[in-house]
């Protein structure tokens, strides 16, 4: 009969504790959602619903190739994602970004890299 009491005092407490405290998120309560008649608001909720979507297609900034981005080869610089048809491509860029975007960047397009498919 002891094990059964202790088994109900801490299932009662655990419930509590998912309910009002720590878990409450998990049972969908608080931490973040405004409340349904109310101004409350707290700034997490205003990007729940933003998603990223990478385009279809991208300029590869090295050689100029119009390239299918989920094939691609991606790199971050200053906060922008960029694509790129090779391996070589992103490795030139990553080690000179400046070169290729920017005010600094060249307005000529280099040579195509590899075999051109015709």
């Amino acid at each position: 009969m002891n094990a059964l009491f202790y088994f109900l005092i801490w299932a009662v407490i655990i419930f509590v504790m998912m309910r009002f405290g720590c878990g409450a998120h998990v049972m969908g309560h608080g931490h973040g959602k405004a409340k349904q008649g109310g101004a409350e608001h707290t700034g997490q909720g205003d990007t729940e619903g933003l998603r990223w979507v990478p385009p279809a297609k991208d300029v590869d900034p090295v050689c100029g190739k119009t390239i299918s981005t989920d094939k691609a080869k991606p790199s971050v610089h200053d906060g922008n994602v960029y694509y790129f048809c090779s391996r070589e491509c992103r490795e030139r860029f990553e080690a000179a970004p400046e070169q290729y975007v920017g005010p600094g960047a060249k307005t000529e397009t280099p040579p195509q890299l590899g075999n051109r498919h015709v």
